[in-house]
């Protein structure tokens, strides 16, 4: 089948070229032809059908059942926004909105229902199969991250990230995605924010809701390395060139809170821990984990009396593996923050925080969201994508981009805040970044993981009273459809700010 995007072909040749922007003369701000313009979704947050057609459980389906008191609104994503049985629907308004590619996950727990590659459900791969090829008879790129948070509870009953043995179930996994979409996938990504689901799921209390900061979270990050390099490795081996794997990492730009040594030092140890910890053993030229993040916590360990580092250490041959398993980065970007120096103290129980050891805020002053961690200040956008540039130079994917509201259709805040991050996205592709493509969080409202459906990040408005979950354009539904089809930013004025 011919895209009429090409869009694989553009993701290809510019994996080892400079993407340049230009201004045209009428004062329009314009991306490259080639590149791309999307939207993103995950599985548990949209597709429901918990317990359908072979599906096995996973940790959020436990987790929800079994602790409804810590989501926000008491809900789960039983049904959401019922994506399994209305693909067809969601394809249709990709379609509309004229986009070039589609990111969305695949359900581990829908796939192999125990987690292992011995049991595959049939009707799991065959839905995925159908949305994959709607996508394409629509033009429409699939970009697939095989995990985004949904483990299958089986697994976690094994231990989850925490057990080393998680590495071989991926890489298991894995195959079996390469084997039924890999000659019509040919861009993934293995992981989603690992800074996220390891630290706030093994080290806080999202799920399986470990809470065990300092300790599980250092174990599951190890183990996801471990996991995304056997995948990698496997992905050259069966496919060589053709197509394109990365991970997809968060980074909420670092800025120091004064123009203090102290707190410029305190920013970078706090890059180093949060977008550092993944990045630096793929990305970097001499592998394994930051040099900070191994002495800090080295040093931690040791001053409350642990007989070992309460980081793990890679293995010569892992330090190996992890290196340069990856063609592109998917970056998730969405808001800034301050940090100035900590006190230095040490405490007896150990914690992530403790070990970066730096004070994180945000400025009042800040546009707010309708989310208490997102503030809108698009100059630490530029400021996030010249450090990837600096540190590492990957091409980048942005993969997800995008701010939460309230209900209804006339969302000048998030309009407003799409022009804002895209020129700030373009200034930075002027200084050089490789950017290849930008995705919008979200194609529609859809289950906030601990915030329920209290926030709403969707181009188009979900009503979860009607049975079929409704889905209705926004005003930035239209901004974005513009854009996406002729890839310059449309005039302010036509939407009202």
């Amino acid at each position: 089948m011919t895209n009429k995007y090409c869009v694989l072909p553009a993701i290809l040749a510019v994996l080892g070229a400079r993407v340049s922007v230009t201004a045209r003369a009428d004062a329009k701000i314009c991306f490259p032809p080639h590149f791309m313009f999307g939207v993103a979704t995950a599985a548990y947050q949209i597709e429901g059908a918990w317990n359908a057609s072979g599906k096995g459980e996973s940790i959020w389906d436990r987790y929800t059942h079994s602790h409804p008191e810590r989501i926000f609104d008491h809900r789960n994503g039983d049904v959401a926004t019922d994506s399994y049985h209305q693909f067809k629907e969601d394809v249709r308004i990709l379609a509309e909105l004229g986009v070039q590619h589609y990111r969305f996950s695949i359900s581990w727990p829908r796939v192999l229902p125990t987690g292992m590659s011995n049991d595959v459900n049939e009707d799991g791969v065959s839905y995925y199969s159908r949305l994959i090829d709607e996508l394409r008879a629509n033009d429409i790129e699939p970009v697939v991250t095989m995990y985004h948070w949904d483990l299958p509870q089986a697994l976690q009953d094994l231990g989850g990230w925490t057990n080393p043995i998680i590495a071989d179930y991926f890489a298991d996994y894995a195959k079996v995605l390469f084997e039924h979409f890999g000659d019509r996938v040919k861009v993934w990504f293995t992981f989603n924010e690992p800074l996220s689901f390891c630290g706030q799921g093994y080290g806080g209390l999202d799920a399986p809701g470990s809470n065990s900061s300092g300790l599980e979270d250092y174990m599951c990050g190890h183990n996801v390395l471990r996991a995304h390099a056997a995948a990698y490795r496997m992905h050259q081996a069966l496919f060589g060139g053709r197509g394109a794997l990365g991970i997809v990492l968060d980074f909420a730009w670092m800025e120091p809170a004064t123009t203090s040594k102290e707190d410029q030092r305190a920013a970078e140890t706090a890059r180093e821990f949060t977008f550092g910890w993944f990045a630096h053993p793929i990305f970097s030229p001499e592998g394994d984990y930051p040099p900070v993040m191994r002495q800090r916590i080295d040093a931690m360990s040791k001053r409350q009396n642990f007989p070992r580092s309460r980081l793990p250490s890679f293995t010569a041959a892992e330090v190996q593996a992890i290196r340069g398993s990856a063609d592109l980065l998917g970056l998730n970007h969405y808001t800034t923050y301050l940090v100035a120096r900590g006190s230095g103290g040490v405490r007896r129980q150990p914690s992530f925080a403790n070990d970066m050891g730096v004070l994180i805020t945000q400025k009042k002053e800040w546009p707010r969201s309708n989310s208490t961690w997102l503030r809108v200040v698009p100059w630490g956008f530029r400021r996030a994508l010249n450090h990837v540039r600096r540190e590492y130079g990957p091409p980048v994917l942005v993969t997800e981009n995008g701010v939460s509201s309230t209900r209804g259709l006339k969302d000048w805040r998030r309009t407003r805040y799409l022009s804002a991050y895209l020129r700030a996205l373009h200034a930075a592709m002027a200084d050089g970044c490789r950017v290849i493509g930008y995705t919008c969080w979200s194609l529609m409202d859809n289950f906030e993981w601990t915030r329920g459906f209290s926030e709403r990040f969707g181009l188009y408005e979900v009503d979860y009273e009607s049975p079929d979950r409704k889905r209705t354009p926004r005003m930035s539904a239209n901004y974005y459809a513009k854009l996406a089809r002729t890839r310059c930013l449309p005039d302010s004025s036509d939407f009202g700010f």
